[in-house]
């Protein structure tokens, strides 16, 4: 079975009752839990954007401190998750601030984090990827939050 594009379902959706349209969003987040995620988001968490990033900057200082530190194996997974699903909740939010904001706090953490990651390759790597990520970010956003944001980044390079 092939998938409606986009433009198809909203033209589809236009023609249901709100009725409908809640019983199909109820079905939806019943078979997956990033759609369950995401209509939380949505629903409760996309008015008060900064209590939403304090509640994922909670959630990343939790699994940085759940980290298995006995293997650099199980240190390397648990970061590589760490950021899956950061960037899944920054895809939820759609807001550029959220994303830089996130994206700054998650390599703060990473280069805090103890024992010291930076001498392994693939850590270092992903490490400069994401400060390169959050470089374009930041030249997309308004001037007076470029500055404010190069700030961060300038001091989070000279930690490094």
């Amino acid at each position: 079975m092939k998938a409606a594009s986009v433009a198809q379902l909203r033209k589809e959706l236009k023609y249901r009752s709100n009725e409908e349209l809640e019983s199909l969003c109820l079905r939806l987040a019943r078979f997956k839990k990033e759609n369950k995620e995401l209509l939380t988001y949505l629903l409760f968490d996309s008015e008060n954007e900064a209590y939403y990033v304090a509640q994922v900057k909670e959630d990343m200082d939790g699994k940085f401190d759940e980290i298995n530190k006995s293997s650099i194996y199980y240190i390397k997974k648990s970061v590589r998750r760490i950021l899956r699903e950061t960037k899944k909740y920054i895809r939820y939010s759609n807001v550029k601030e959220t994303e830089v904001e996130l994206l700054l706090y998650f390599c703060e953490r990473f280069i805090s984090f103890r024992p010291s990651l930076k001498k392994n390759l693939s850590m270092r790597n992903l490490l400069q990827r994401q400060i390169q990520l959050i470089q374009t970010k930041i030249a997309g956003l308004h001037d007076d939050l470029q500055h404010d944001y190069s700030i961060e980044l300038n001091s989070l390079k000279d930690k490094l």
